[in-house]
């Protein structure tokens, strides 16, 4: 039956019933409504259900959210340049905003900037969205747009977007909002470079981080690095509609378990980052719903190419063909995920090299390699925590397959506190865990370049840094698509990374929490999710 048939049904009735709903009228109420205005059962079945989805999509203004994460430490922080977990993006994303932003289909967008545009790829313009005001009061201008870019290009800073922000060689203000940014060669990616959580804008002259001053949608209330962060709705939000909440509370568990059960109690709405073996706690759960999106998000194993034992190339190759991809996939991931071959730019992105195939599963191969570099027997350290996704399965499924072939790999289990500080960048085989990235060149530019500041195998090589930096300022797609896909085949070949896979991000949130999206960024609405999500009442 379609809406049509409701002859003497009008918008005013629809209110009517939804009004009623949010006042808790029950279902046998509402029939009895709508057969006084004379409709009939099977015909009030689909206006309640019609009534149900549109209170489900208008947001709900109020409540406050608890969330948590999985991964914090006493390095937490406000300072967005210095933003490196997940932790640091879901705050840096409520209490700052960046010039764009990518939406869930992964376009750039405008936030802060009305417009960015060039005619050279390499001289672009900025023009300022008028009547912004920080937290403070302060009234957004250019000179803050120029102080917080040309932070990143400060050694002192300690900038995380350092290596990226280098090819900035100018930044003025023309007028109070009109931003110059000249490119030491034509990048055509920089609108969405900007759309990096490091490049939040900050008030001019900026240098205290235990609260934030910036033009979110929040206002920071509490601070505890390590601990918690309390943020409260901003009044004078720039934006028409938003945020629903009235405040939210962030924090991280670290064990997914007691993340999950956590959640289950009713302690938080948002479990973020869900384990597939903690997901199956939430099976025949109605009152929660599991938020799953396949971006590029992945947990790696990192061979150091300087330190032994990945100074022998041999044993670099001899790990990747132990790595049963397959297993991984269906096993330790539950199927959450998509088989990949070691290289960082994954099937959402069109610069994806699809003629990768994934490296076979080949445990005489890979003793072949290890008797070669002549450590067969010996006993390797491998460092895995749960700070890290799924890393410690994984270690698990590559340690029995080199017992079988008698390689000796030492799973060694570190806490989830201070591992990307102590062990992360550091030990000699390790695993990572690297968030979505919006392009080639900022994977390739973070994490391979020869200078990168997250160069976990310390790969180098000057043929891929030439390579990099053509392809960042061509305009031909095609030829651009040809050189990355070129350099895919490199990192996946001579990089001392493994891919197994790319991770499908479970958020685990309560049914009650609406408006939560998939994002390229990441889980968690690309770390965003407190700007736009609300509380059914």
């Amino acid at each position: 039956m379609s809406d049509n048939t409701f002859i003497n049904w009008t918008t005013a009735d629809d209110a009517a019933i939804q009004n009623a709903i949010r006042r808790g009228a029950s279902r046998r109420d509402l029939l009895k409504m709508l057969m006084a205005g004379g409709i009939a059962a099977a015909a009030g079945t689909t206006i309640l259900g019609r009534a149900g989805r549109a209170i489900a999509a208008t947001p709900v203004a109020g409540g406050t959210l608890k969330a948590a994460g999985w991964s914090s430490s006493n390095a937490d922080t406000l300072d967005p340049a210095k933003a490196s977990l997940s932790t640091d993006y879901v705050r840096c994303c409520a209490f700052y905003n960046r010039l764009t932003f990518l939406d869930q289909n992964g376009v750039t967008q405008m936030e802060l900037a009305k417009s960015v545009e060039s005619a050279d790829a390499k001289v672009w313009t900025v023009k300022l969205r008028s009547g912004v005001t920080f937290h403070d009061g302060k009234t957004l201008k250019a000179a803050d747009v120029v102080y917080s870019l040309n932070r990143h290009l400060d050694p002192a800073v300690g900038s995380k977007v350092n290596s990226i922000a280098k090819q900035m060689t100018g930044i003025k203000a023309l007028d109070d909002l009109t931003v110059e940014i000249t490119l030491a060669n034509p990048n055509a990616d920089l609108p969405t470079i900007l759309a990096m959580h490091h490049f939040m804008i900050l008030a001019d002259g900026t240098t205290d981080f235990s609260k934030a001053n910036g033009t979110g949608a929040f206002v920071c209330e509490t601070f505890e690095p390590g601990v918690r962060s309390i943020a409260v709705r901003n009044k004078n939000y720039w934006k028409e509609g938003g945020p629903h909440l009235d405040s939210f509370e962030f924090f991280a568990i670290s064990d997914d378990s007691a993340r999950v059960n956590a959640l289950l109690s009713g302690d938080i709405q948002l479990a973020a980052s869900i384990n597939p073996r903690s997901m199956r706690l939430l099976e025949n759960q109605p009152a929660f719903v599991l938020s799953k999106s396949t971006s590029g998000n992945y947990t790696n194993l990192n061979m150091r190419l300087d330190l032994k034992p990945g100074d022998k190339a041999d044993f670099v190759q001899g790990m990747k063909y132990l790595l049963n991809r397959e297993q991984i996939q269906k096993s330790v991931l539950r199927g959450l995920a998509e088989i990949a071959n070691d290289q960082p730019v994954s099937a959402a992105s069109v610069y994806h090299n699809a003629d990768l195939k994934p490296k076979a599963f080949d445990p005489e191969k890979a003793k072949f390699h290890f008797q070669k570099a002549g450590l067969l027997g010996q006993s390797i350290p491998i460092i895995a925590s749960d700070a890290a996704t799924s890393s410690i399965d994984m270690a698990m499924v590559i340690q029995a397959a080199g017992a079988d072939i008698g390689m000796k790999l030492d799973v060694q289990r570190v806490p989830s506190d201070g591992y990307w500080s102590n062990y992360w960048l550091k030990a000699p085989v390790h695993f990572g865990n690297i968030n979505p990235r919006p392009t080639p060149d900022i994977l390739f530019s973070l994490l391979y370049a020869s200078d990168a500041p997250w160069n976990e195998s310390q790969y180098k090589s000057e043929k891929f840094d030439k390579m990099m930096i053509e392809a960042r300022g061509m305009l031909d797609q095609a030829k651009r698509k040809e050189i990355y896909g070129e350099m895919q085949v490199m990192i996946s070949e001579e990089a001392g990374t493994a891919i197994p896979a790319y991770i499908s991000n479970v958020d685990a949130i309560s049914s009650k929490l609406k408006g939560l999206d998939a994002n390229p960024l990441g889980g968690m609405m690309g770390y965003a999710f407190a700007e736009y999500v609300w509380l059914e009442a």
